[in-house]
């Protein structure tokens, strides 16, 4: 959720260039068939046709997507992008600066709200949705279960956030069920600490508003009667980061307070943990451990949360910030979810590499962000920094977790590709994308407008541009145009954002339909820089394969160069793919113009010539 967070971490990589002929082929991890491909959409934004940007504006100057705006032709346009899932961003009834009392809902203090629209990681009430996107507010419930089955009905699976970490500080939760309570009604605010508490407290002290700063204020300065610089709390509560300071700094998340999971303030659990071998046992084992076991109050009303949104119909969520969250917790979660629905997306933000496999393999997530990872890398040799070779370093390094970690070039966090502060141009991205979504069997994720190179260029209000705006109402330029007044058919598109999302559309319908990429994968970018003249640390070569499918993958990261060589395909993988002597025509799977002829010799290497322009993939099938 939070990009500096990732600054925390410190990350080692060691990067070793691999002296063997030949590398330990990666075996997939999975039973799933084919690729997913996930389409974060911010919800708010996707509909929104409005192009006034006026900074802090509201809703009546700036305009809001709606849920209505995901007609059955806008959702099978997104499916047929070559999408299986789709991550409803910004779904939860999450704090917004509007007036919403005449249908019982309490206003927010923009004291302790960032933006306008509010950060959809500040949630007020987990169980309802932002009244902001229903285009009749009292029945805001009932659209959000109207898309659910508009979005079933084109073929597409569901994904909504759950932040488990930390909720809204002025956290209401009023249409809880009957029978269940909000979270800290319940709480003894005279302890700091209580196991069943929901929040933790800082006793005799009252919550003080930050001290902004360089010129910030709330909603830009204007004058409203709750921006007074005060917000009511006695005693006041540590902040959603873990700050235990009655006033919180102005980079702190002071718009939320923490989640208490039996973690006392000395950082000892409790409650009990797993045993050391349960990262090899499976949800059912899992679920079967904390049966009947006594677990801290925040324990279940999250687990009631989740299975309440899977009864709904939702297919998974996306989890913010999960490593702030004991792992016996997620073991708890995600196998009560999985009871209810095996097959539920489960995919989480973790930015630590050294927890990666404790919290897919003891806390049973499907998915991790490869943010520090792959993103970071593909990010540096973009911006023409890195050398190709740390891929394999990277892909190396994950082996026995590959399928778990989901691939991406941007999300909501982010800085859009095509921003000046990142690559300035959205081709840039081209064989990036390809090698994030063809390099293993874990799902990629593209981030919408990305497959029209949104620039992210607006002065919102709160926040600055190079990312897209998720805290107040804003346009989002080049896709708006290919909205085209809701036609959802790039009516308005400019010739270069028509022929990106065409590649995007090609590379990710051959990705999910591809059984090679599912299957095994072999570097072959060594040997070339090795045995090939004229290639070298910008171009990156590697075979994908099933038994009814191979694959050679070229890109070519340099922006100036084009590369003329004669590849080599060395004798293992000739081997390995069972292969004569012999002429083995094959055709590139993007744009289908370009058909060498793979020459296998009585040695028992392969070679083909190609040309190869700057920012050009091809993905080689053998016919």
């Amino acid at each position: 959720m939070r990009k500096w967070y990732a600054l925390l971490v410190l990350v080692i990589i060691f990067a070793c260039k691999n002296d063997k002929k030949e590398e330990k082929i990666m075996k997939p991890t999975s039973s799933i068939k084919k690729k997913e491909v996930v389409y974060q959409v911010f919800t708010r934004l996707f509909g929104n046709t409005n192009t006034t940007n006026k900074p802090w504006g509201t809703i009546e100057e700036n305009g809001v997507g709606k849920f209505s705006d995901f007609t059955v032709k806008a959702l099978t346009e997104i499916k047929d992008l070559g999408v299986t899932h789709i991550w409803y961003t910004g779904i939860p009834h999450h704090d917004v600066i509007r007036d919403y009392t005449a249908i019982g809902i309490s206003n927010d203090d923009p004291d302790i709200v960032k933006g306008r629209a509010g950060s959809p990681y500040a949630v007020k009430d987990y169980y309802n949705v932002n009244p902001d996107l229903a285009d009749d507010p009292k029945n805001r419930l009932k659209e959000f279960q109207a898309l659910i089955k508009r979005t079933h009905k084109v073929g597409l699976k569901l994904i909504i956030d759950i932040v488990p970490n930390h909720v809204a500080r002025n956290y209401e939760g009023k249409t809880t069920p009957k029978g269940q309570e909000p979270f800290g009604a319940s709480d003894d605010t005279s302890v700091e600490y209580h196991r069943d508490n929901n929040f933790y407290y800082i006793p005799n002290a009252e919550f003080k508003v930050p001290q902004w700063q360089e010129g910030y204020q709330p909603l830009g300065g204007e004058k409203i009667s709750l921006a007074d610089g005060k917000y009511t709390e006695i005693p006041a509560r540590w902040t959603g980061n873990g700050s235990r300071l009655a006033q919180p700094d102005r980079n702190d998340w002071y718009e939320t307070v923490k989640v208490n999971y039996g973690v006392r303030p000395d950082g000892s659990y409790d409650f009990e943990v797993l045993p050391d071998n349960f990262d090899t046992k499976d949800y059912k084992s899992h679920f079967e451990f904390w049966e009947g076991k006594n677990v801290p109050d925040s324990w279940v009303k999250f687990k009631d949360i989740a299975l309440y949104w899977l009864a709904m119909g939702v297919d998974g969520f996306r989890f913010d910030m999960a490593e702030m969250v004991p792992v016996e917790f997620w073991s708890y979660m995600n196998s009560n979810i999985k009871m209810q629905n095996s097959t539920a997306f489960l995919l989480a933000e973790v930015y630590n590499p050294d927890l990666y496999r404790t919290y897919i393999h003891k806390g049973k997530m499907d998915y991790l962000y490869d943010k520090v990872e792959l993103y970071d890398s593909l990010k540096h040799i973009m911006a023409g920094h890195g050398w190709t070779d740390h891929i394999e370093t990277v892909e190396r390094g994950m082996k026995d977790i590959e399928h778990h970690m989901l691939r991406f070039l941007e999300n909501h966090d982010e800085q859009r590709i095509a921003s000046p502060e990142f690559a300035g141009d959205p081709k840039i991205a081209k064989p990036a994308m390809v090698v994030s979504a063809t390099l293993s069997t874990a799902p990629t994720m593209i981030y919408f407008a990305q497959e029209v190179g949104e620039p992210g260029a607006e002065n919102a209000g709160f926040g600055s541009p190079s990312r897209t705006s998720i805290f107040d109402y804003i346009g989002v330029p080049t896709f708006q145009r290919w909205v085209n007044n809701k036609n959802f058919d790039g009516g308005q598109s400019t010739e270069d954002e028509k022929n990106l999302r065409d590649f995007y559309k090609r590379l990710l319908n051959f990705t999910i339909g591809s059984s090679a990429l599912m299957g095994q994968y072999q570097e072959i970018h060594y040997y070339n820089k090795d045995h090939t003249e004229g290639y070298d640390h910008r171009v990156f070569t590697f075979c994908r394969w099933s038994d009814d499918e191979k694959l050679i993958i070229v890109t070519n990261f340099d922006k100036e160069k084009t590369y003329d060589f004669t590849l080599k395909v060395p004798e293992y993988m000739i081997e390995k793919w069972k292969l004569s002597s012999g002429t083995f025509p094959m055709e590139d799977q993007l744009y289908h113009d370009s058909n060498p002829e793979l020459k296998v010799t009585d040695t028992k290497r392969g070679e083909f010539s190609l040309q190869i322009k700057p920012l050009e993939s091809f993905i080689f099938k053998l016919k």
